[in-house]
């Protein structure tokens, strides 16, 4: 497994020299606005958001520079200088050769412990780092012992240069915003308080002050200062090789006022003497805060080593109790890493898709696409909070069936789009009822549907093809009615809303077309006439699937009937006729978006729930009829692919030629899930991605074959490197999808190796230089890129969970459907998974009789007991196990509760 090595059951891992690979970094954050990476050497940024970063922005291409990075120096018996990070001028150029430090890092959910050994100089040190859950602070406690046989001089002495300010000003105004810096020193650290900021949102008074704060271990004030980086590197330094420590230089006193300089919150402690086997610590506190008259009251609670070890173990047991989901089967090390994975959708929830040291994802706010597919991983282990979620979210649809992409600050809170470009991702309507799919499963909370919710609305008019000049920013980002209200619908319009303009919204041949992109954001090259095949596979499944719970809701609740705004009623029209006419789809769709350019009527239609399913399933009927009879490509009788995009200039993009195989993994994932592959073409398109996308080496399944052409008649993709992102890697995110589809169709072999390879790929070490847990995509090489932030990860822990495990719910009742192969359990037989489902902590051991497996291809599929709590429970059905949702709300909440499923 490589160099890492786990130390329990909750995703504790040790590494051992990490400095010597590059990119590694660890996420540190609590529950409010600080955001924060580290590197084993301490390197890395912290920030609360794009325009207030406490230290220098930085990305994974310059993590290794470590030129200003936290640190905390030793200036030992007078001469030798010494940096518990391993950055200094001396300890880097020793680097890899005998006299390198030994080093590893103790690392766990949010929190990471470095620990440096210097023989040369008889000194250990250990940097504990993390960011308690309630403040907007990163706590540094360094413990120093000498490990000679000899007393040691030290002076210690603390170095966090201050940014203060945009990540603009990295290069824009970098100078001038130093002018604008006032820095004062205090009894116990320094203080940068910014005059005014200079960002994208114009020249405003700044109310922010960035702050480094240091005491020793029984709360000993610092002994001098140096808060200016000038002041601290000295003429011809720099923070490898700094004057302060290098000459140990008298510092300024508490009460010292700087204005217009770059900050540093550095300063030295008292010269102490440390006898052989001795040992002490020092504190470093560094925060944002718009309430500066705080700082002292605030740091006073992290004063002391007892207090600062208090509050890590809380911290601890917080981001454990958050990922409250347990696997136990065959490997230790996978069910450590399968924890990390779980971890990452709350990472994202935190950090947005930008603030950790892959930046290619813009300025940290989460995407439309990405706040629905987090809240899939959301409803498993922090239900409670989804439910409001999932409402408030769909307030940034438009009216004409698109919606915001970039979510605001607070729930219920978007933007149309960061730069102001309007776009259209035509996958965006797909989304929010697959949520709301699972919610309603896990919950049998049908009555969401009936919730009642605003509509965003900009100047964006028309479904991106035009400008609503009547609106003024001045009206708000509500849908008003003539009357001048704002109006509001049930959530089951708004998604009938989304995806019937979606399926008016056609290109020539009649797929679903691809605007601005769709789930592939590089696929941005074909406005005018590219069409997305993929996803009309995807929405033809979501309409067969939303008149199914409304199906439930009229058979359960006893509604027939329900309200839309009377300008839909349009969207309900039927027939082959206008099916299979682009033109007259194109023409209606126009219609209906006119009517609500500006604000709309307020007036709604009544009607029957029974003719809204009986439209949307023929609607869905036809959609697959059409892919199924224009779409396949065969190759063989054993091989073949649906097609799944035509170009902008209106041809098929996938296709089979002898010497030129086309084929995308996307186009395949779609048909298999929707339903509209049968079960020869999903073995044909299993046989063909294994020839033609399949790669070890790379992680497993490629995003596509290699087109050999730069082919911008499509999208930006085609110039990056073949196997890089979006262009032909193994793309984690639609390879897990793919699993979870082959999964839902019974091919549980095929869906495990997908799995398998991933996370094989993940947990090679030497090959992808990563920490646990499962990157956005592997290079050519096998490198895990785009750590933690990836919506793999939600699918990932969802498709563990609900189809290899197979515990779901199905409209609030517990359903477990194991799809275990045999070396998925342990040497006993057994394999579990603890979580909680319906306010319950469940544990669920799935038991095998690994020795006499029936002939069910490989496959433990046939359930011969259950219990629960030790009683025996009832079990009608030999492929599942219903545990009806009374018994579940009868089970007590105060303890977990044991389920034992006998399989063969």
């Amino acid at each position: 497994m490589g160099k890492i090595k786990f130390t329990d059951n909750s995703g504790t891992f040790v590494i051992e020299n990490p400095e010597n690979y590059s990119g590694l970094y660890l996420p540190l954050a609590g529950e409010k606005e600080l955001k924060s990476s580290i590197t084993p050497t301490l390197a890395g940024d912290s920030k609360t958001d794009q325009n207030h970063f406490l230290f220098e922005p930085v990305s994974i291409e310059n993590l290794h520079n470590n030129k200003n990075g936290r640190n905390f120096w030793c200036l030992i018996n007078g001469s030798n200088m010494w940096s518990v990070s391993g950055a200094s001028a001396m300890q880097e150029a020793e680097k890899f050769s005998k006299e390198q430090d030994e080093s590893k890092i103790e690392a766990g959910l949010m929190w990471q412990r470095l620990t440096r050994v210097s023989k040369k100089f008889g000194i250990r040190a250990e940097v504990l780092s993390f960011v308690p859950v309630d403040e907007n602070i990163e706590i540094m406690y360094v413990t120093l012992k000498n490990i000679s046989d000899n007393d040691i001089d030290i002076t210690p002495i603390a170095a966090l240069p201050i940014y203060g300010r945009s990540a603009d000003n990295l290069r824009d105004h970098r100078h001038v915003t130093s002018l604008l810096h006032r820095i004062e020193t205090k009894e116990y650290g320094v203080e940068v308080a910014p005059v005014l900021s200079f960002d994208e949102r114009g020249h405003r008074k700044n109310e922010t002050t960035y702050f480094v704060y240091g005491s020793k271990y029984d709360g000993e004030k610092p002994k001098e200062f140096y808060p200016t980086n000038q002041m601290f590197i000295g003429e011809g330094g720099s923070f490898l090789m700094p004057e302060a420590v290098r000459t140990g230089k008298t510092g300024v006193n508490p009460g010292t006022k700087i204005q217009g300089k770059e900050s540093t919150g550095a300063f030295a402690f008292g010269n102490i003497k440390l006898k052989a086997g001795e040992k002490t610590g020092y504190i470093m506190l560094a925060g944002v805060t718009t309430q500066k008259d705080t700082i002292e009251s605030r740091t006073s609670l992290y004063r002391t080593k007892v207090n600062v070890i208090k509050c890590f173990e809380k911290t601890k047991k917080h981001w454990k109790d958050k990922v409250n989901i347990d696997f136990e089967m065959n490997d230790k090390a996978v069910d450590n890493y399968l924890k990390w994975i779980c971890f990452q959708p709350i990472l994202r929830r935190i950090y947005g898709c930008s603030f950790l040291p892959y930046h290619d994802y813009g300025k940290g706010g989460r995407g439309w696409r990405d706040l629905w597919q987090d809240c899939l991983a959301l409803l498993v282990m922090e239900p409670d909070m989804v439910r409001k979620m999932i409402v408030s979210n769909y307030g940034g649809v438009r009216i004409d069936g698109t919606n915001a992409t970039i979510i605001g600050n607070g729930q219920g809170k978007f933007i149309a789009d960061r730069n102001n470009i309007t776009r259209v991702w035509m996958d965006h309507a797909y989304w929010p009822f697959v949520t709301t799919k699972l919610y309603m499963d896990q919950t049998g909370d049908l009555d969401i549907l009936l919730d009642k919710v605003s509509y965003f609305k900009d100047r964006q008019s028309l479904r991106g093809t035009a400008h609503d000049d009547e609106w003024k920013f001045e009206d708000g980002n509500t849908q008003k009615t003539v009357g001048g209200v704002d109006y509001f619908g049930t959530v089951i319009e708004h998604i009938l809303l989304q995806n019937l303009c979606a399926f008016y919204d056609v290109g020539e041949h009649n797929e679903m077309r691809l605007h601005g992109a769709d789930w592939n954001d590089a696929l941005d090259m074909a406005w005018e006439r590219g069409e997305s095949v993929a996803f009309t596979c995807a929405y033809a499944g979501n309409l067969k699937d939303i008149a199914y719970y409304l199906r439930k809701i009229e058979s359960t609740d006893g509604i027939r009937i329900i309200e839309v705004a009377k300008e839909m009623e349009c969207l309900f029209r039927k027939g082959k006729e206008l099916y299979e006419n682009p033109y007259k789809k194109q023409q209606l769709l126009s219609e209906y978006s006119k009517l609500c350019c500006h604000n709309i009527s307020g007036e709604t239609a009544v009607l029957k729930i029974s003719m809204i399913c009986e439209n949307l399933e023929e609607k869905a009927d036809w959609l697959m009829k059409n892919i199924r009879e224009n779409e396949w490509i065969k190759e063989d009788d054993n091989t073949g692919w649906f097609n799944g995009y035509y170009d902008n200039h209106g041809k098929k993009v996938e296709y089979y030629k002898k010497d030129d195989v086309r084929m995308m993994l996307t186009s395949q994932v779609f048909a298999i899930m929707s339903g509209i592959a049968d079960e020869k073409q999903i073995k044909a398109i299993c046989n063909s991605a294994d020839k033609y996308l399949y790669e070890k080496k790379a992680g497993g399944y490629r995003l596509n074959t290699d087109f050999k052409e730069e082919k911008f008649d499509f999208g930006r993709m085609f110039g990056f490197a073949y196997g890089e992102k979006e262009n032909g890697a193994v793309f984690s995110h639609m390879a897990v999808m793919y699993a979870n589809a082959l999964y839902k169709r019974g091919f549980i072999k095929e869906g495990y190796k997908v799995l398998k390879n991933l996370l094989d790929s993940a947990m090679d070490f030497e090959n992808s230089i990563m920490y646990p847990g499962i990157p956005e995509y592997f290079d050519n090489d096998g490198r895990g890129l785009y750590a933690y932030l990836t919506g793999a990860a939600s699918w990932y822990m969802l498709t563990m969970i609900t189809e290899v495990f197979g515990v779901r719910g199905e409209l609030g009742n517990l359903v477990i459907k194991p799809a275990l192969l045999p070396e998925q359990f342990d040497k006993d037989g057994k394999a579990a998974i603890k979580l909680n489902f319906s306010g319950r902590t469940l544990k669920i051991t799935i038991h095998a009789d690994i020795d006499n497996i029936q002939d069910n291809n490989g496959v433990y599929n046939k359930i011969i007991r259950v219990e629960c709590d030790g009683n025996e429970l009832e079990s009608a059905d030999l492929k599942k196990v219903v545990i009806m949702k009374k018994r579940i709300e009868e089970m007590s909440c105060e303890r977990c509760h044991e389920i034992d499923v006998f399989i063969k």
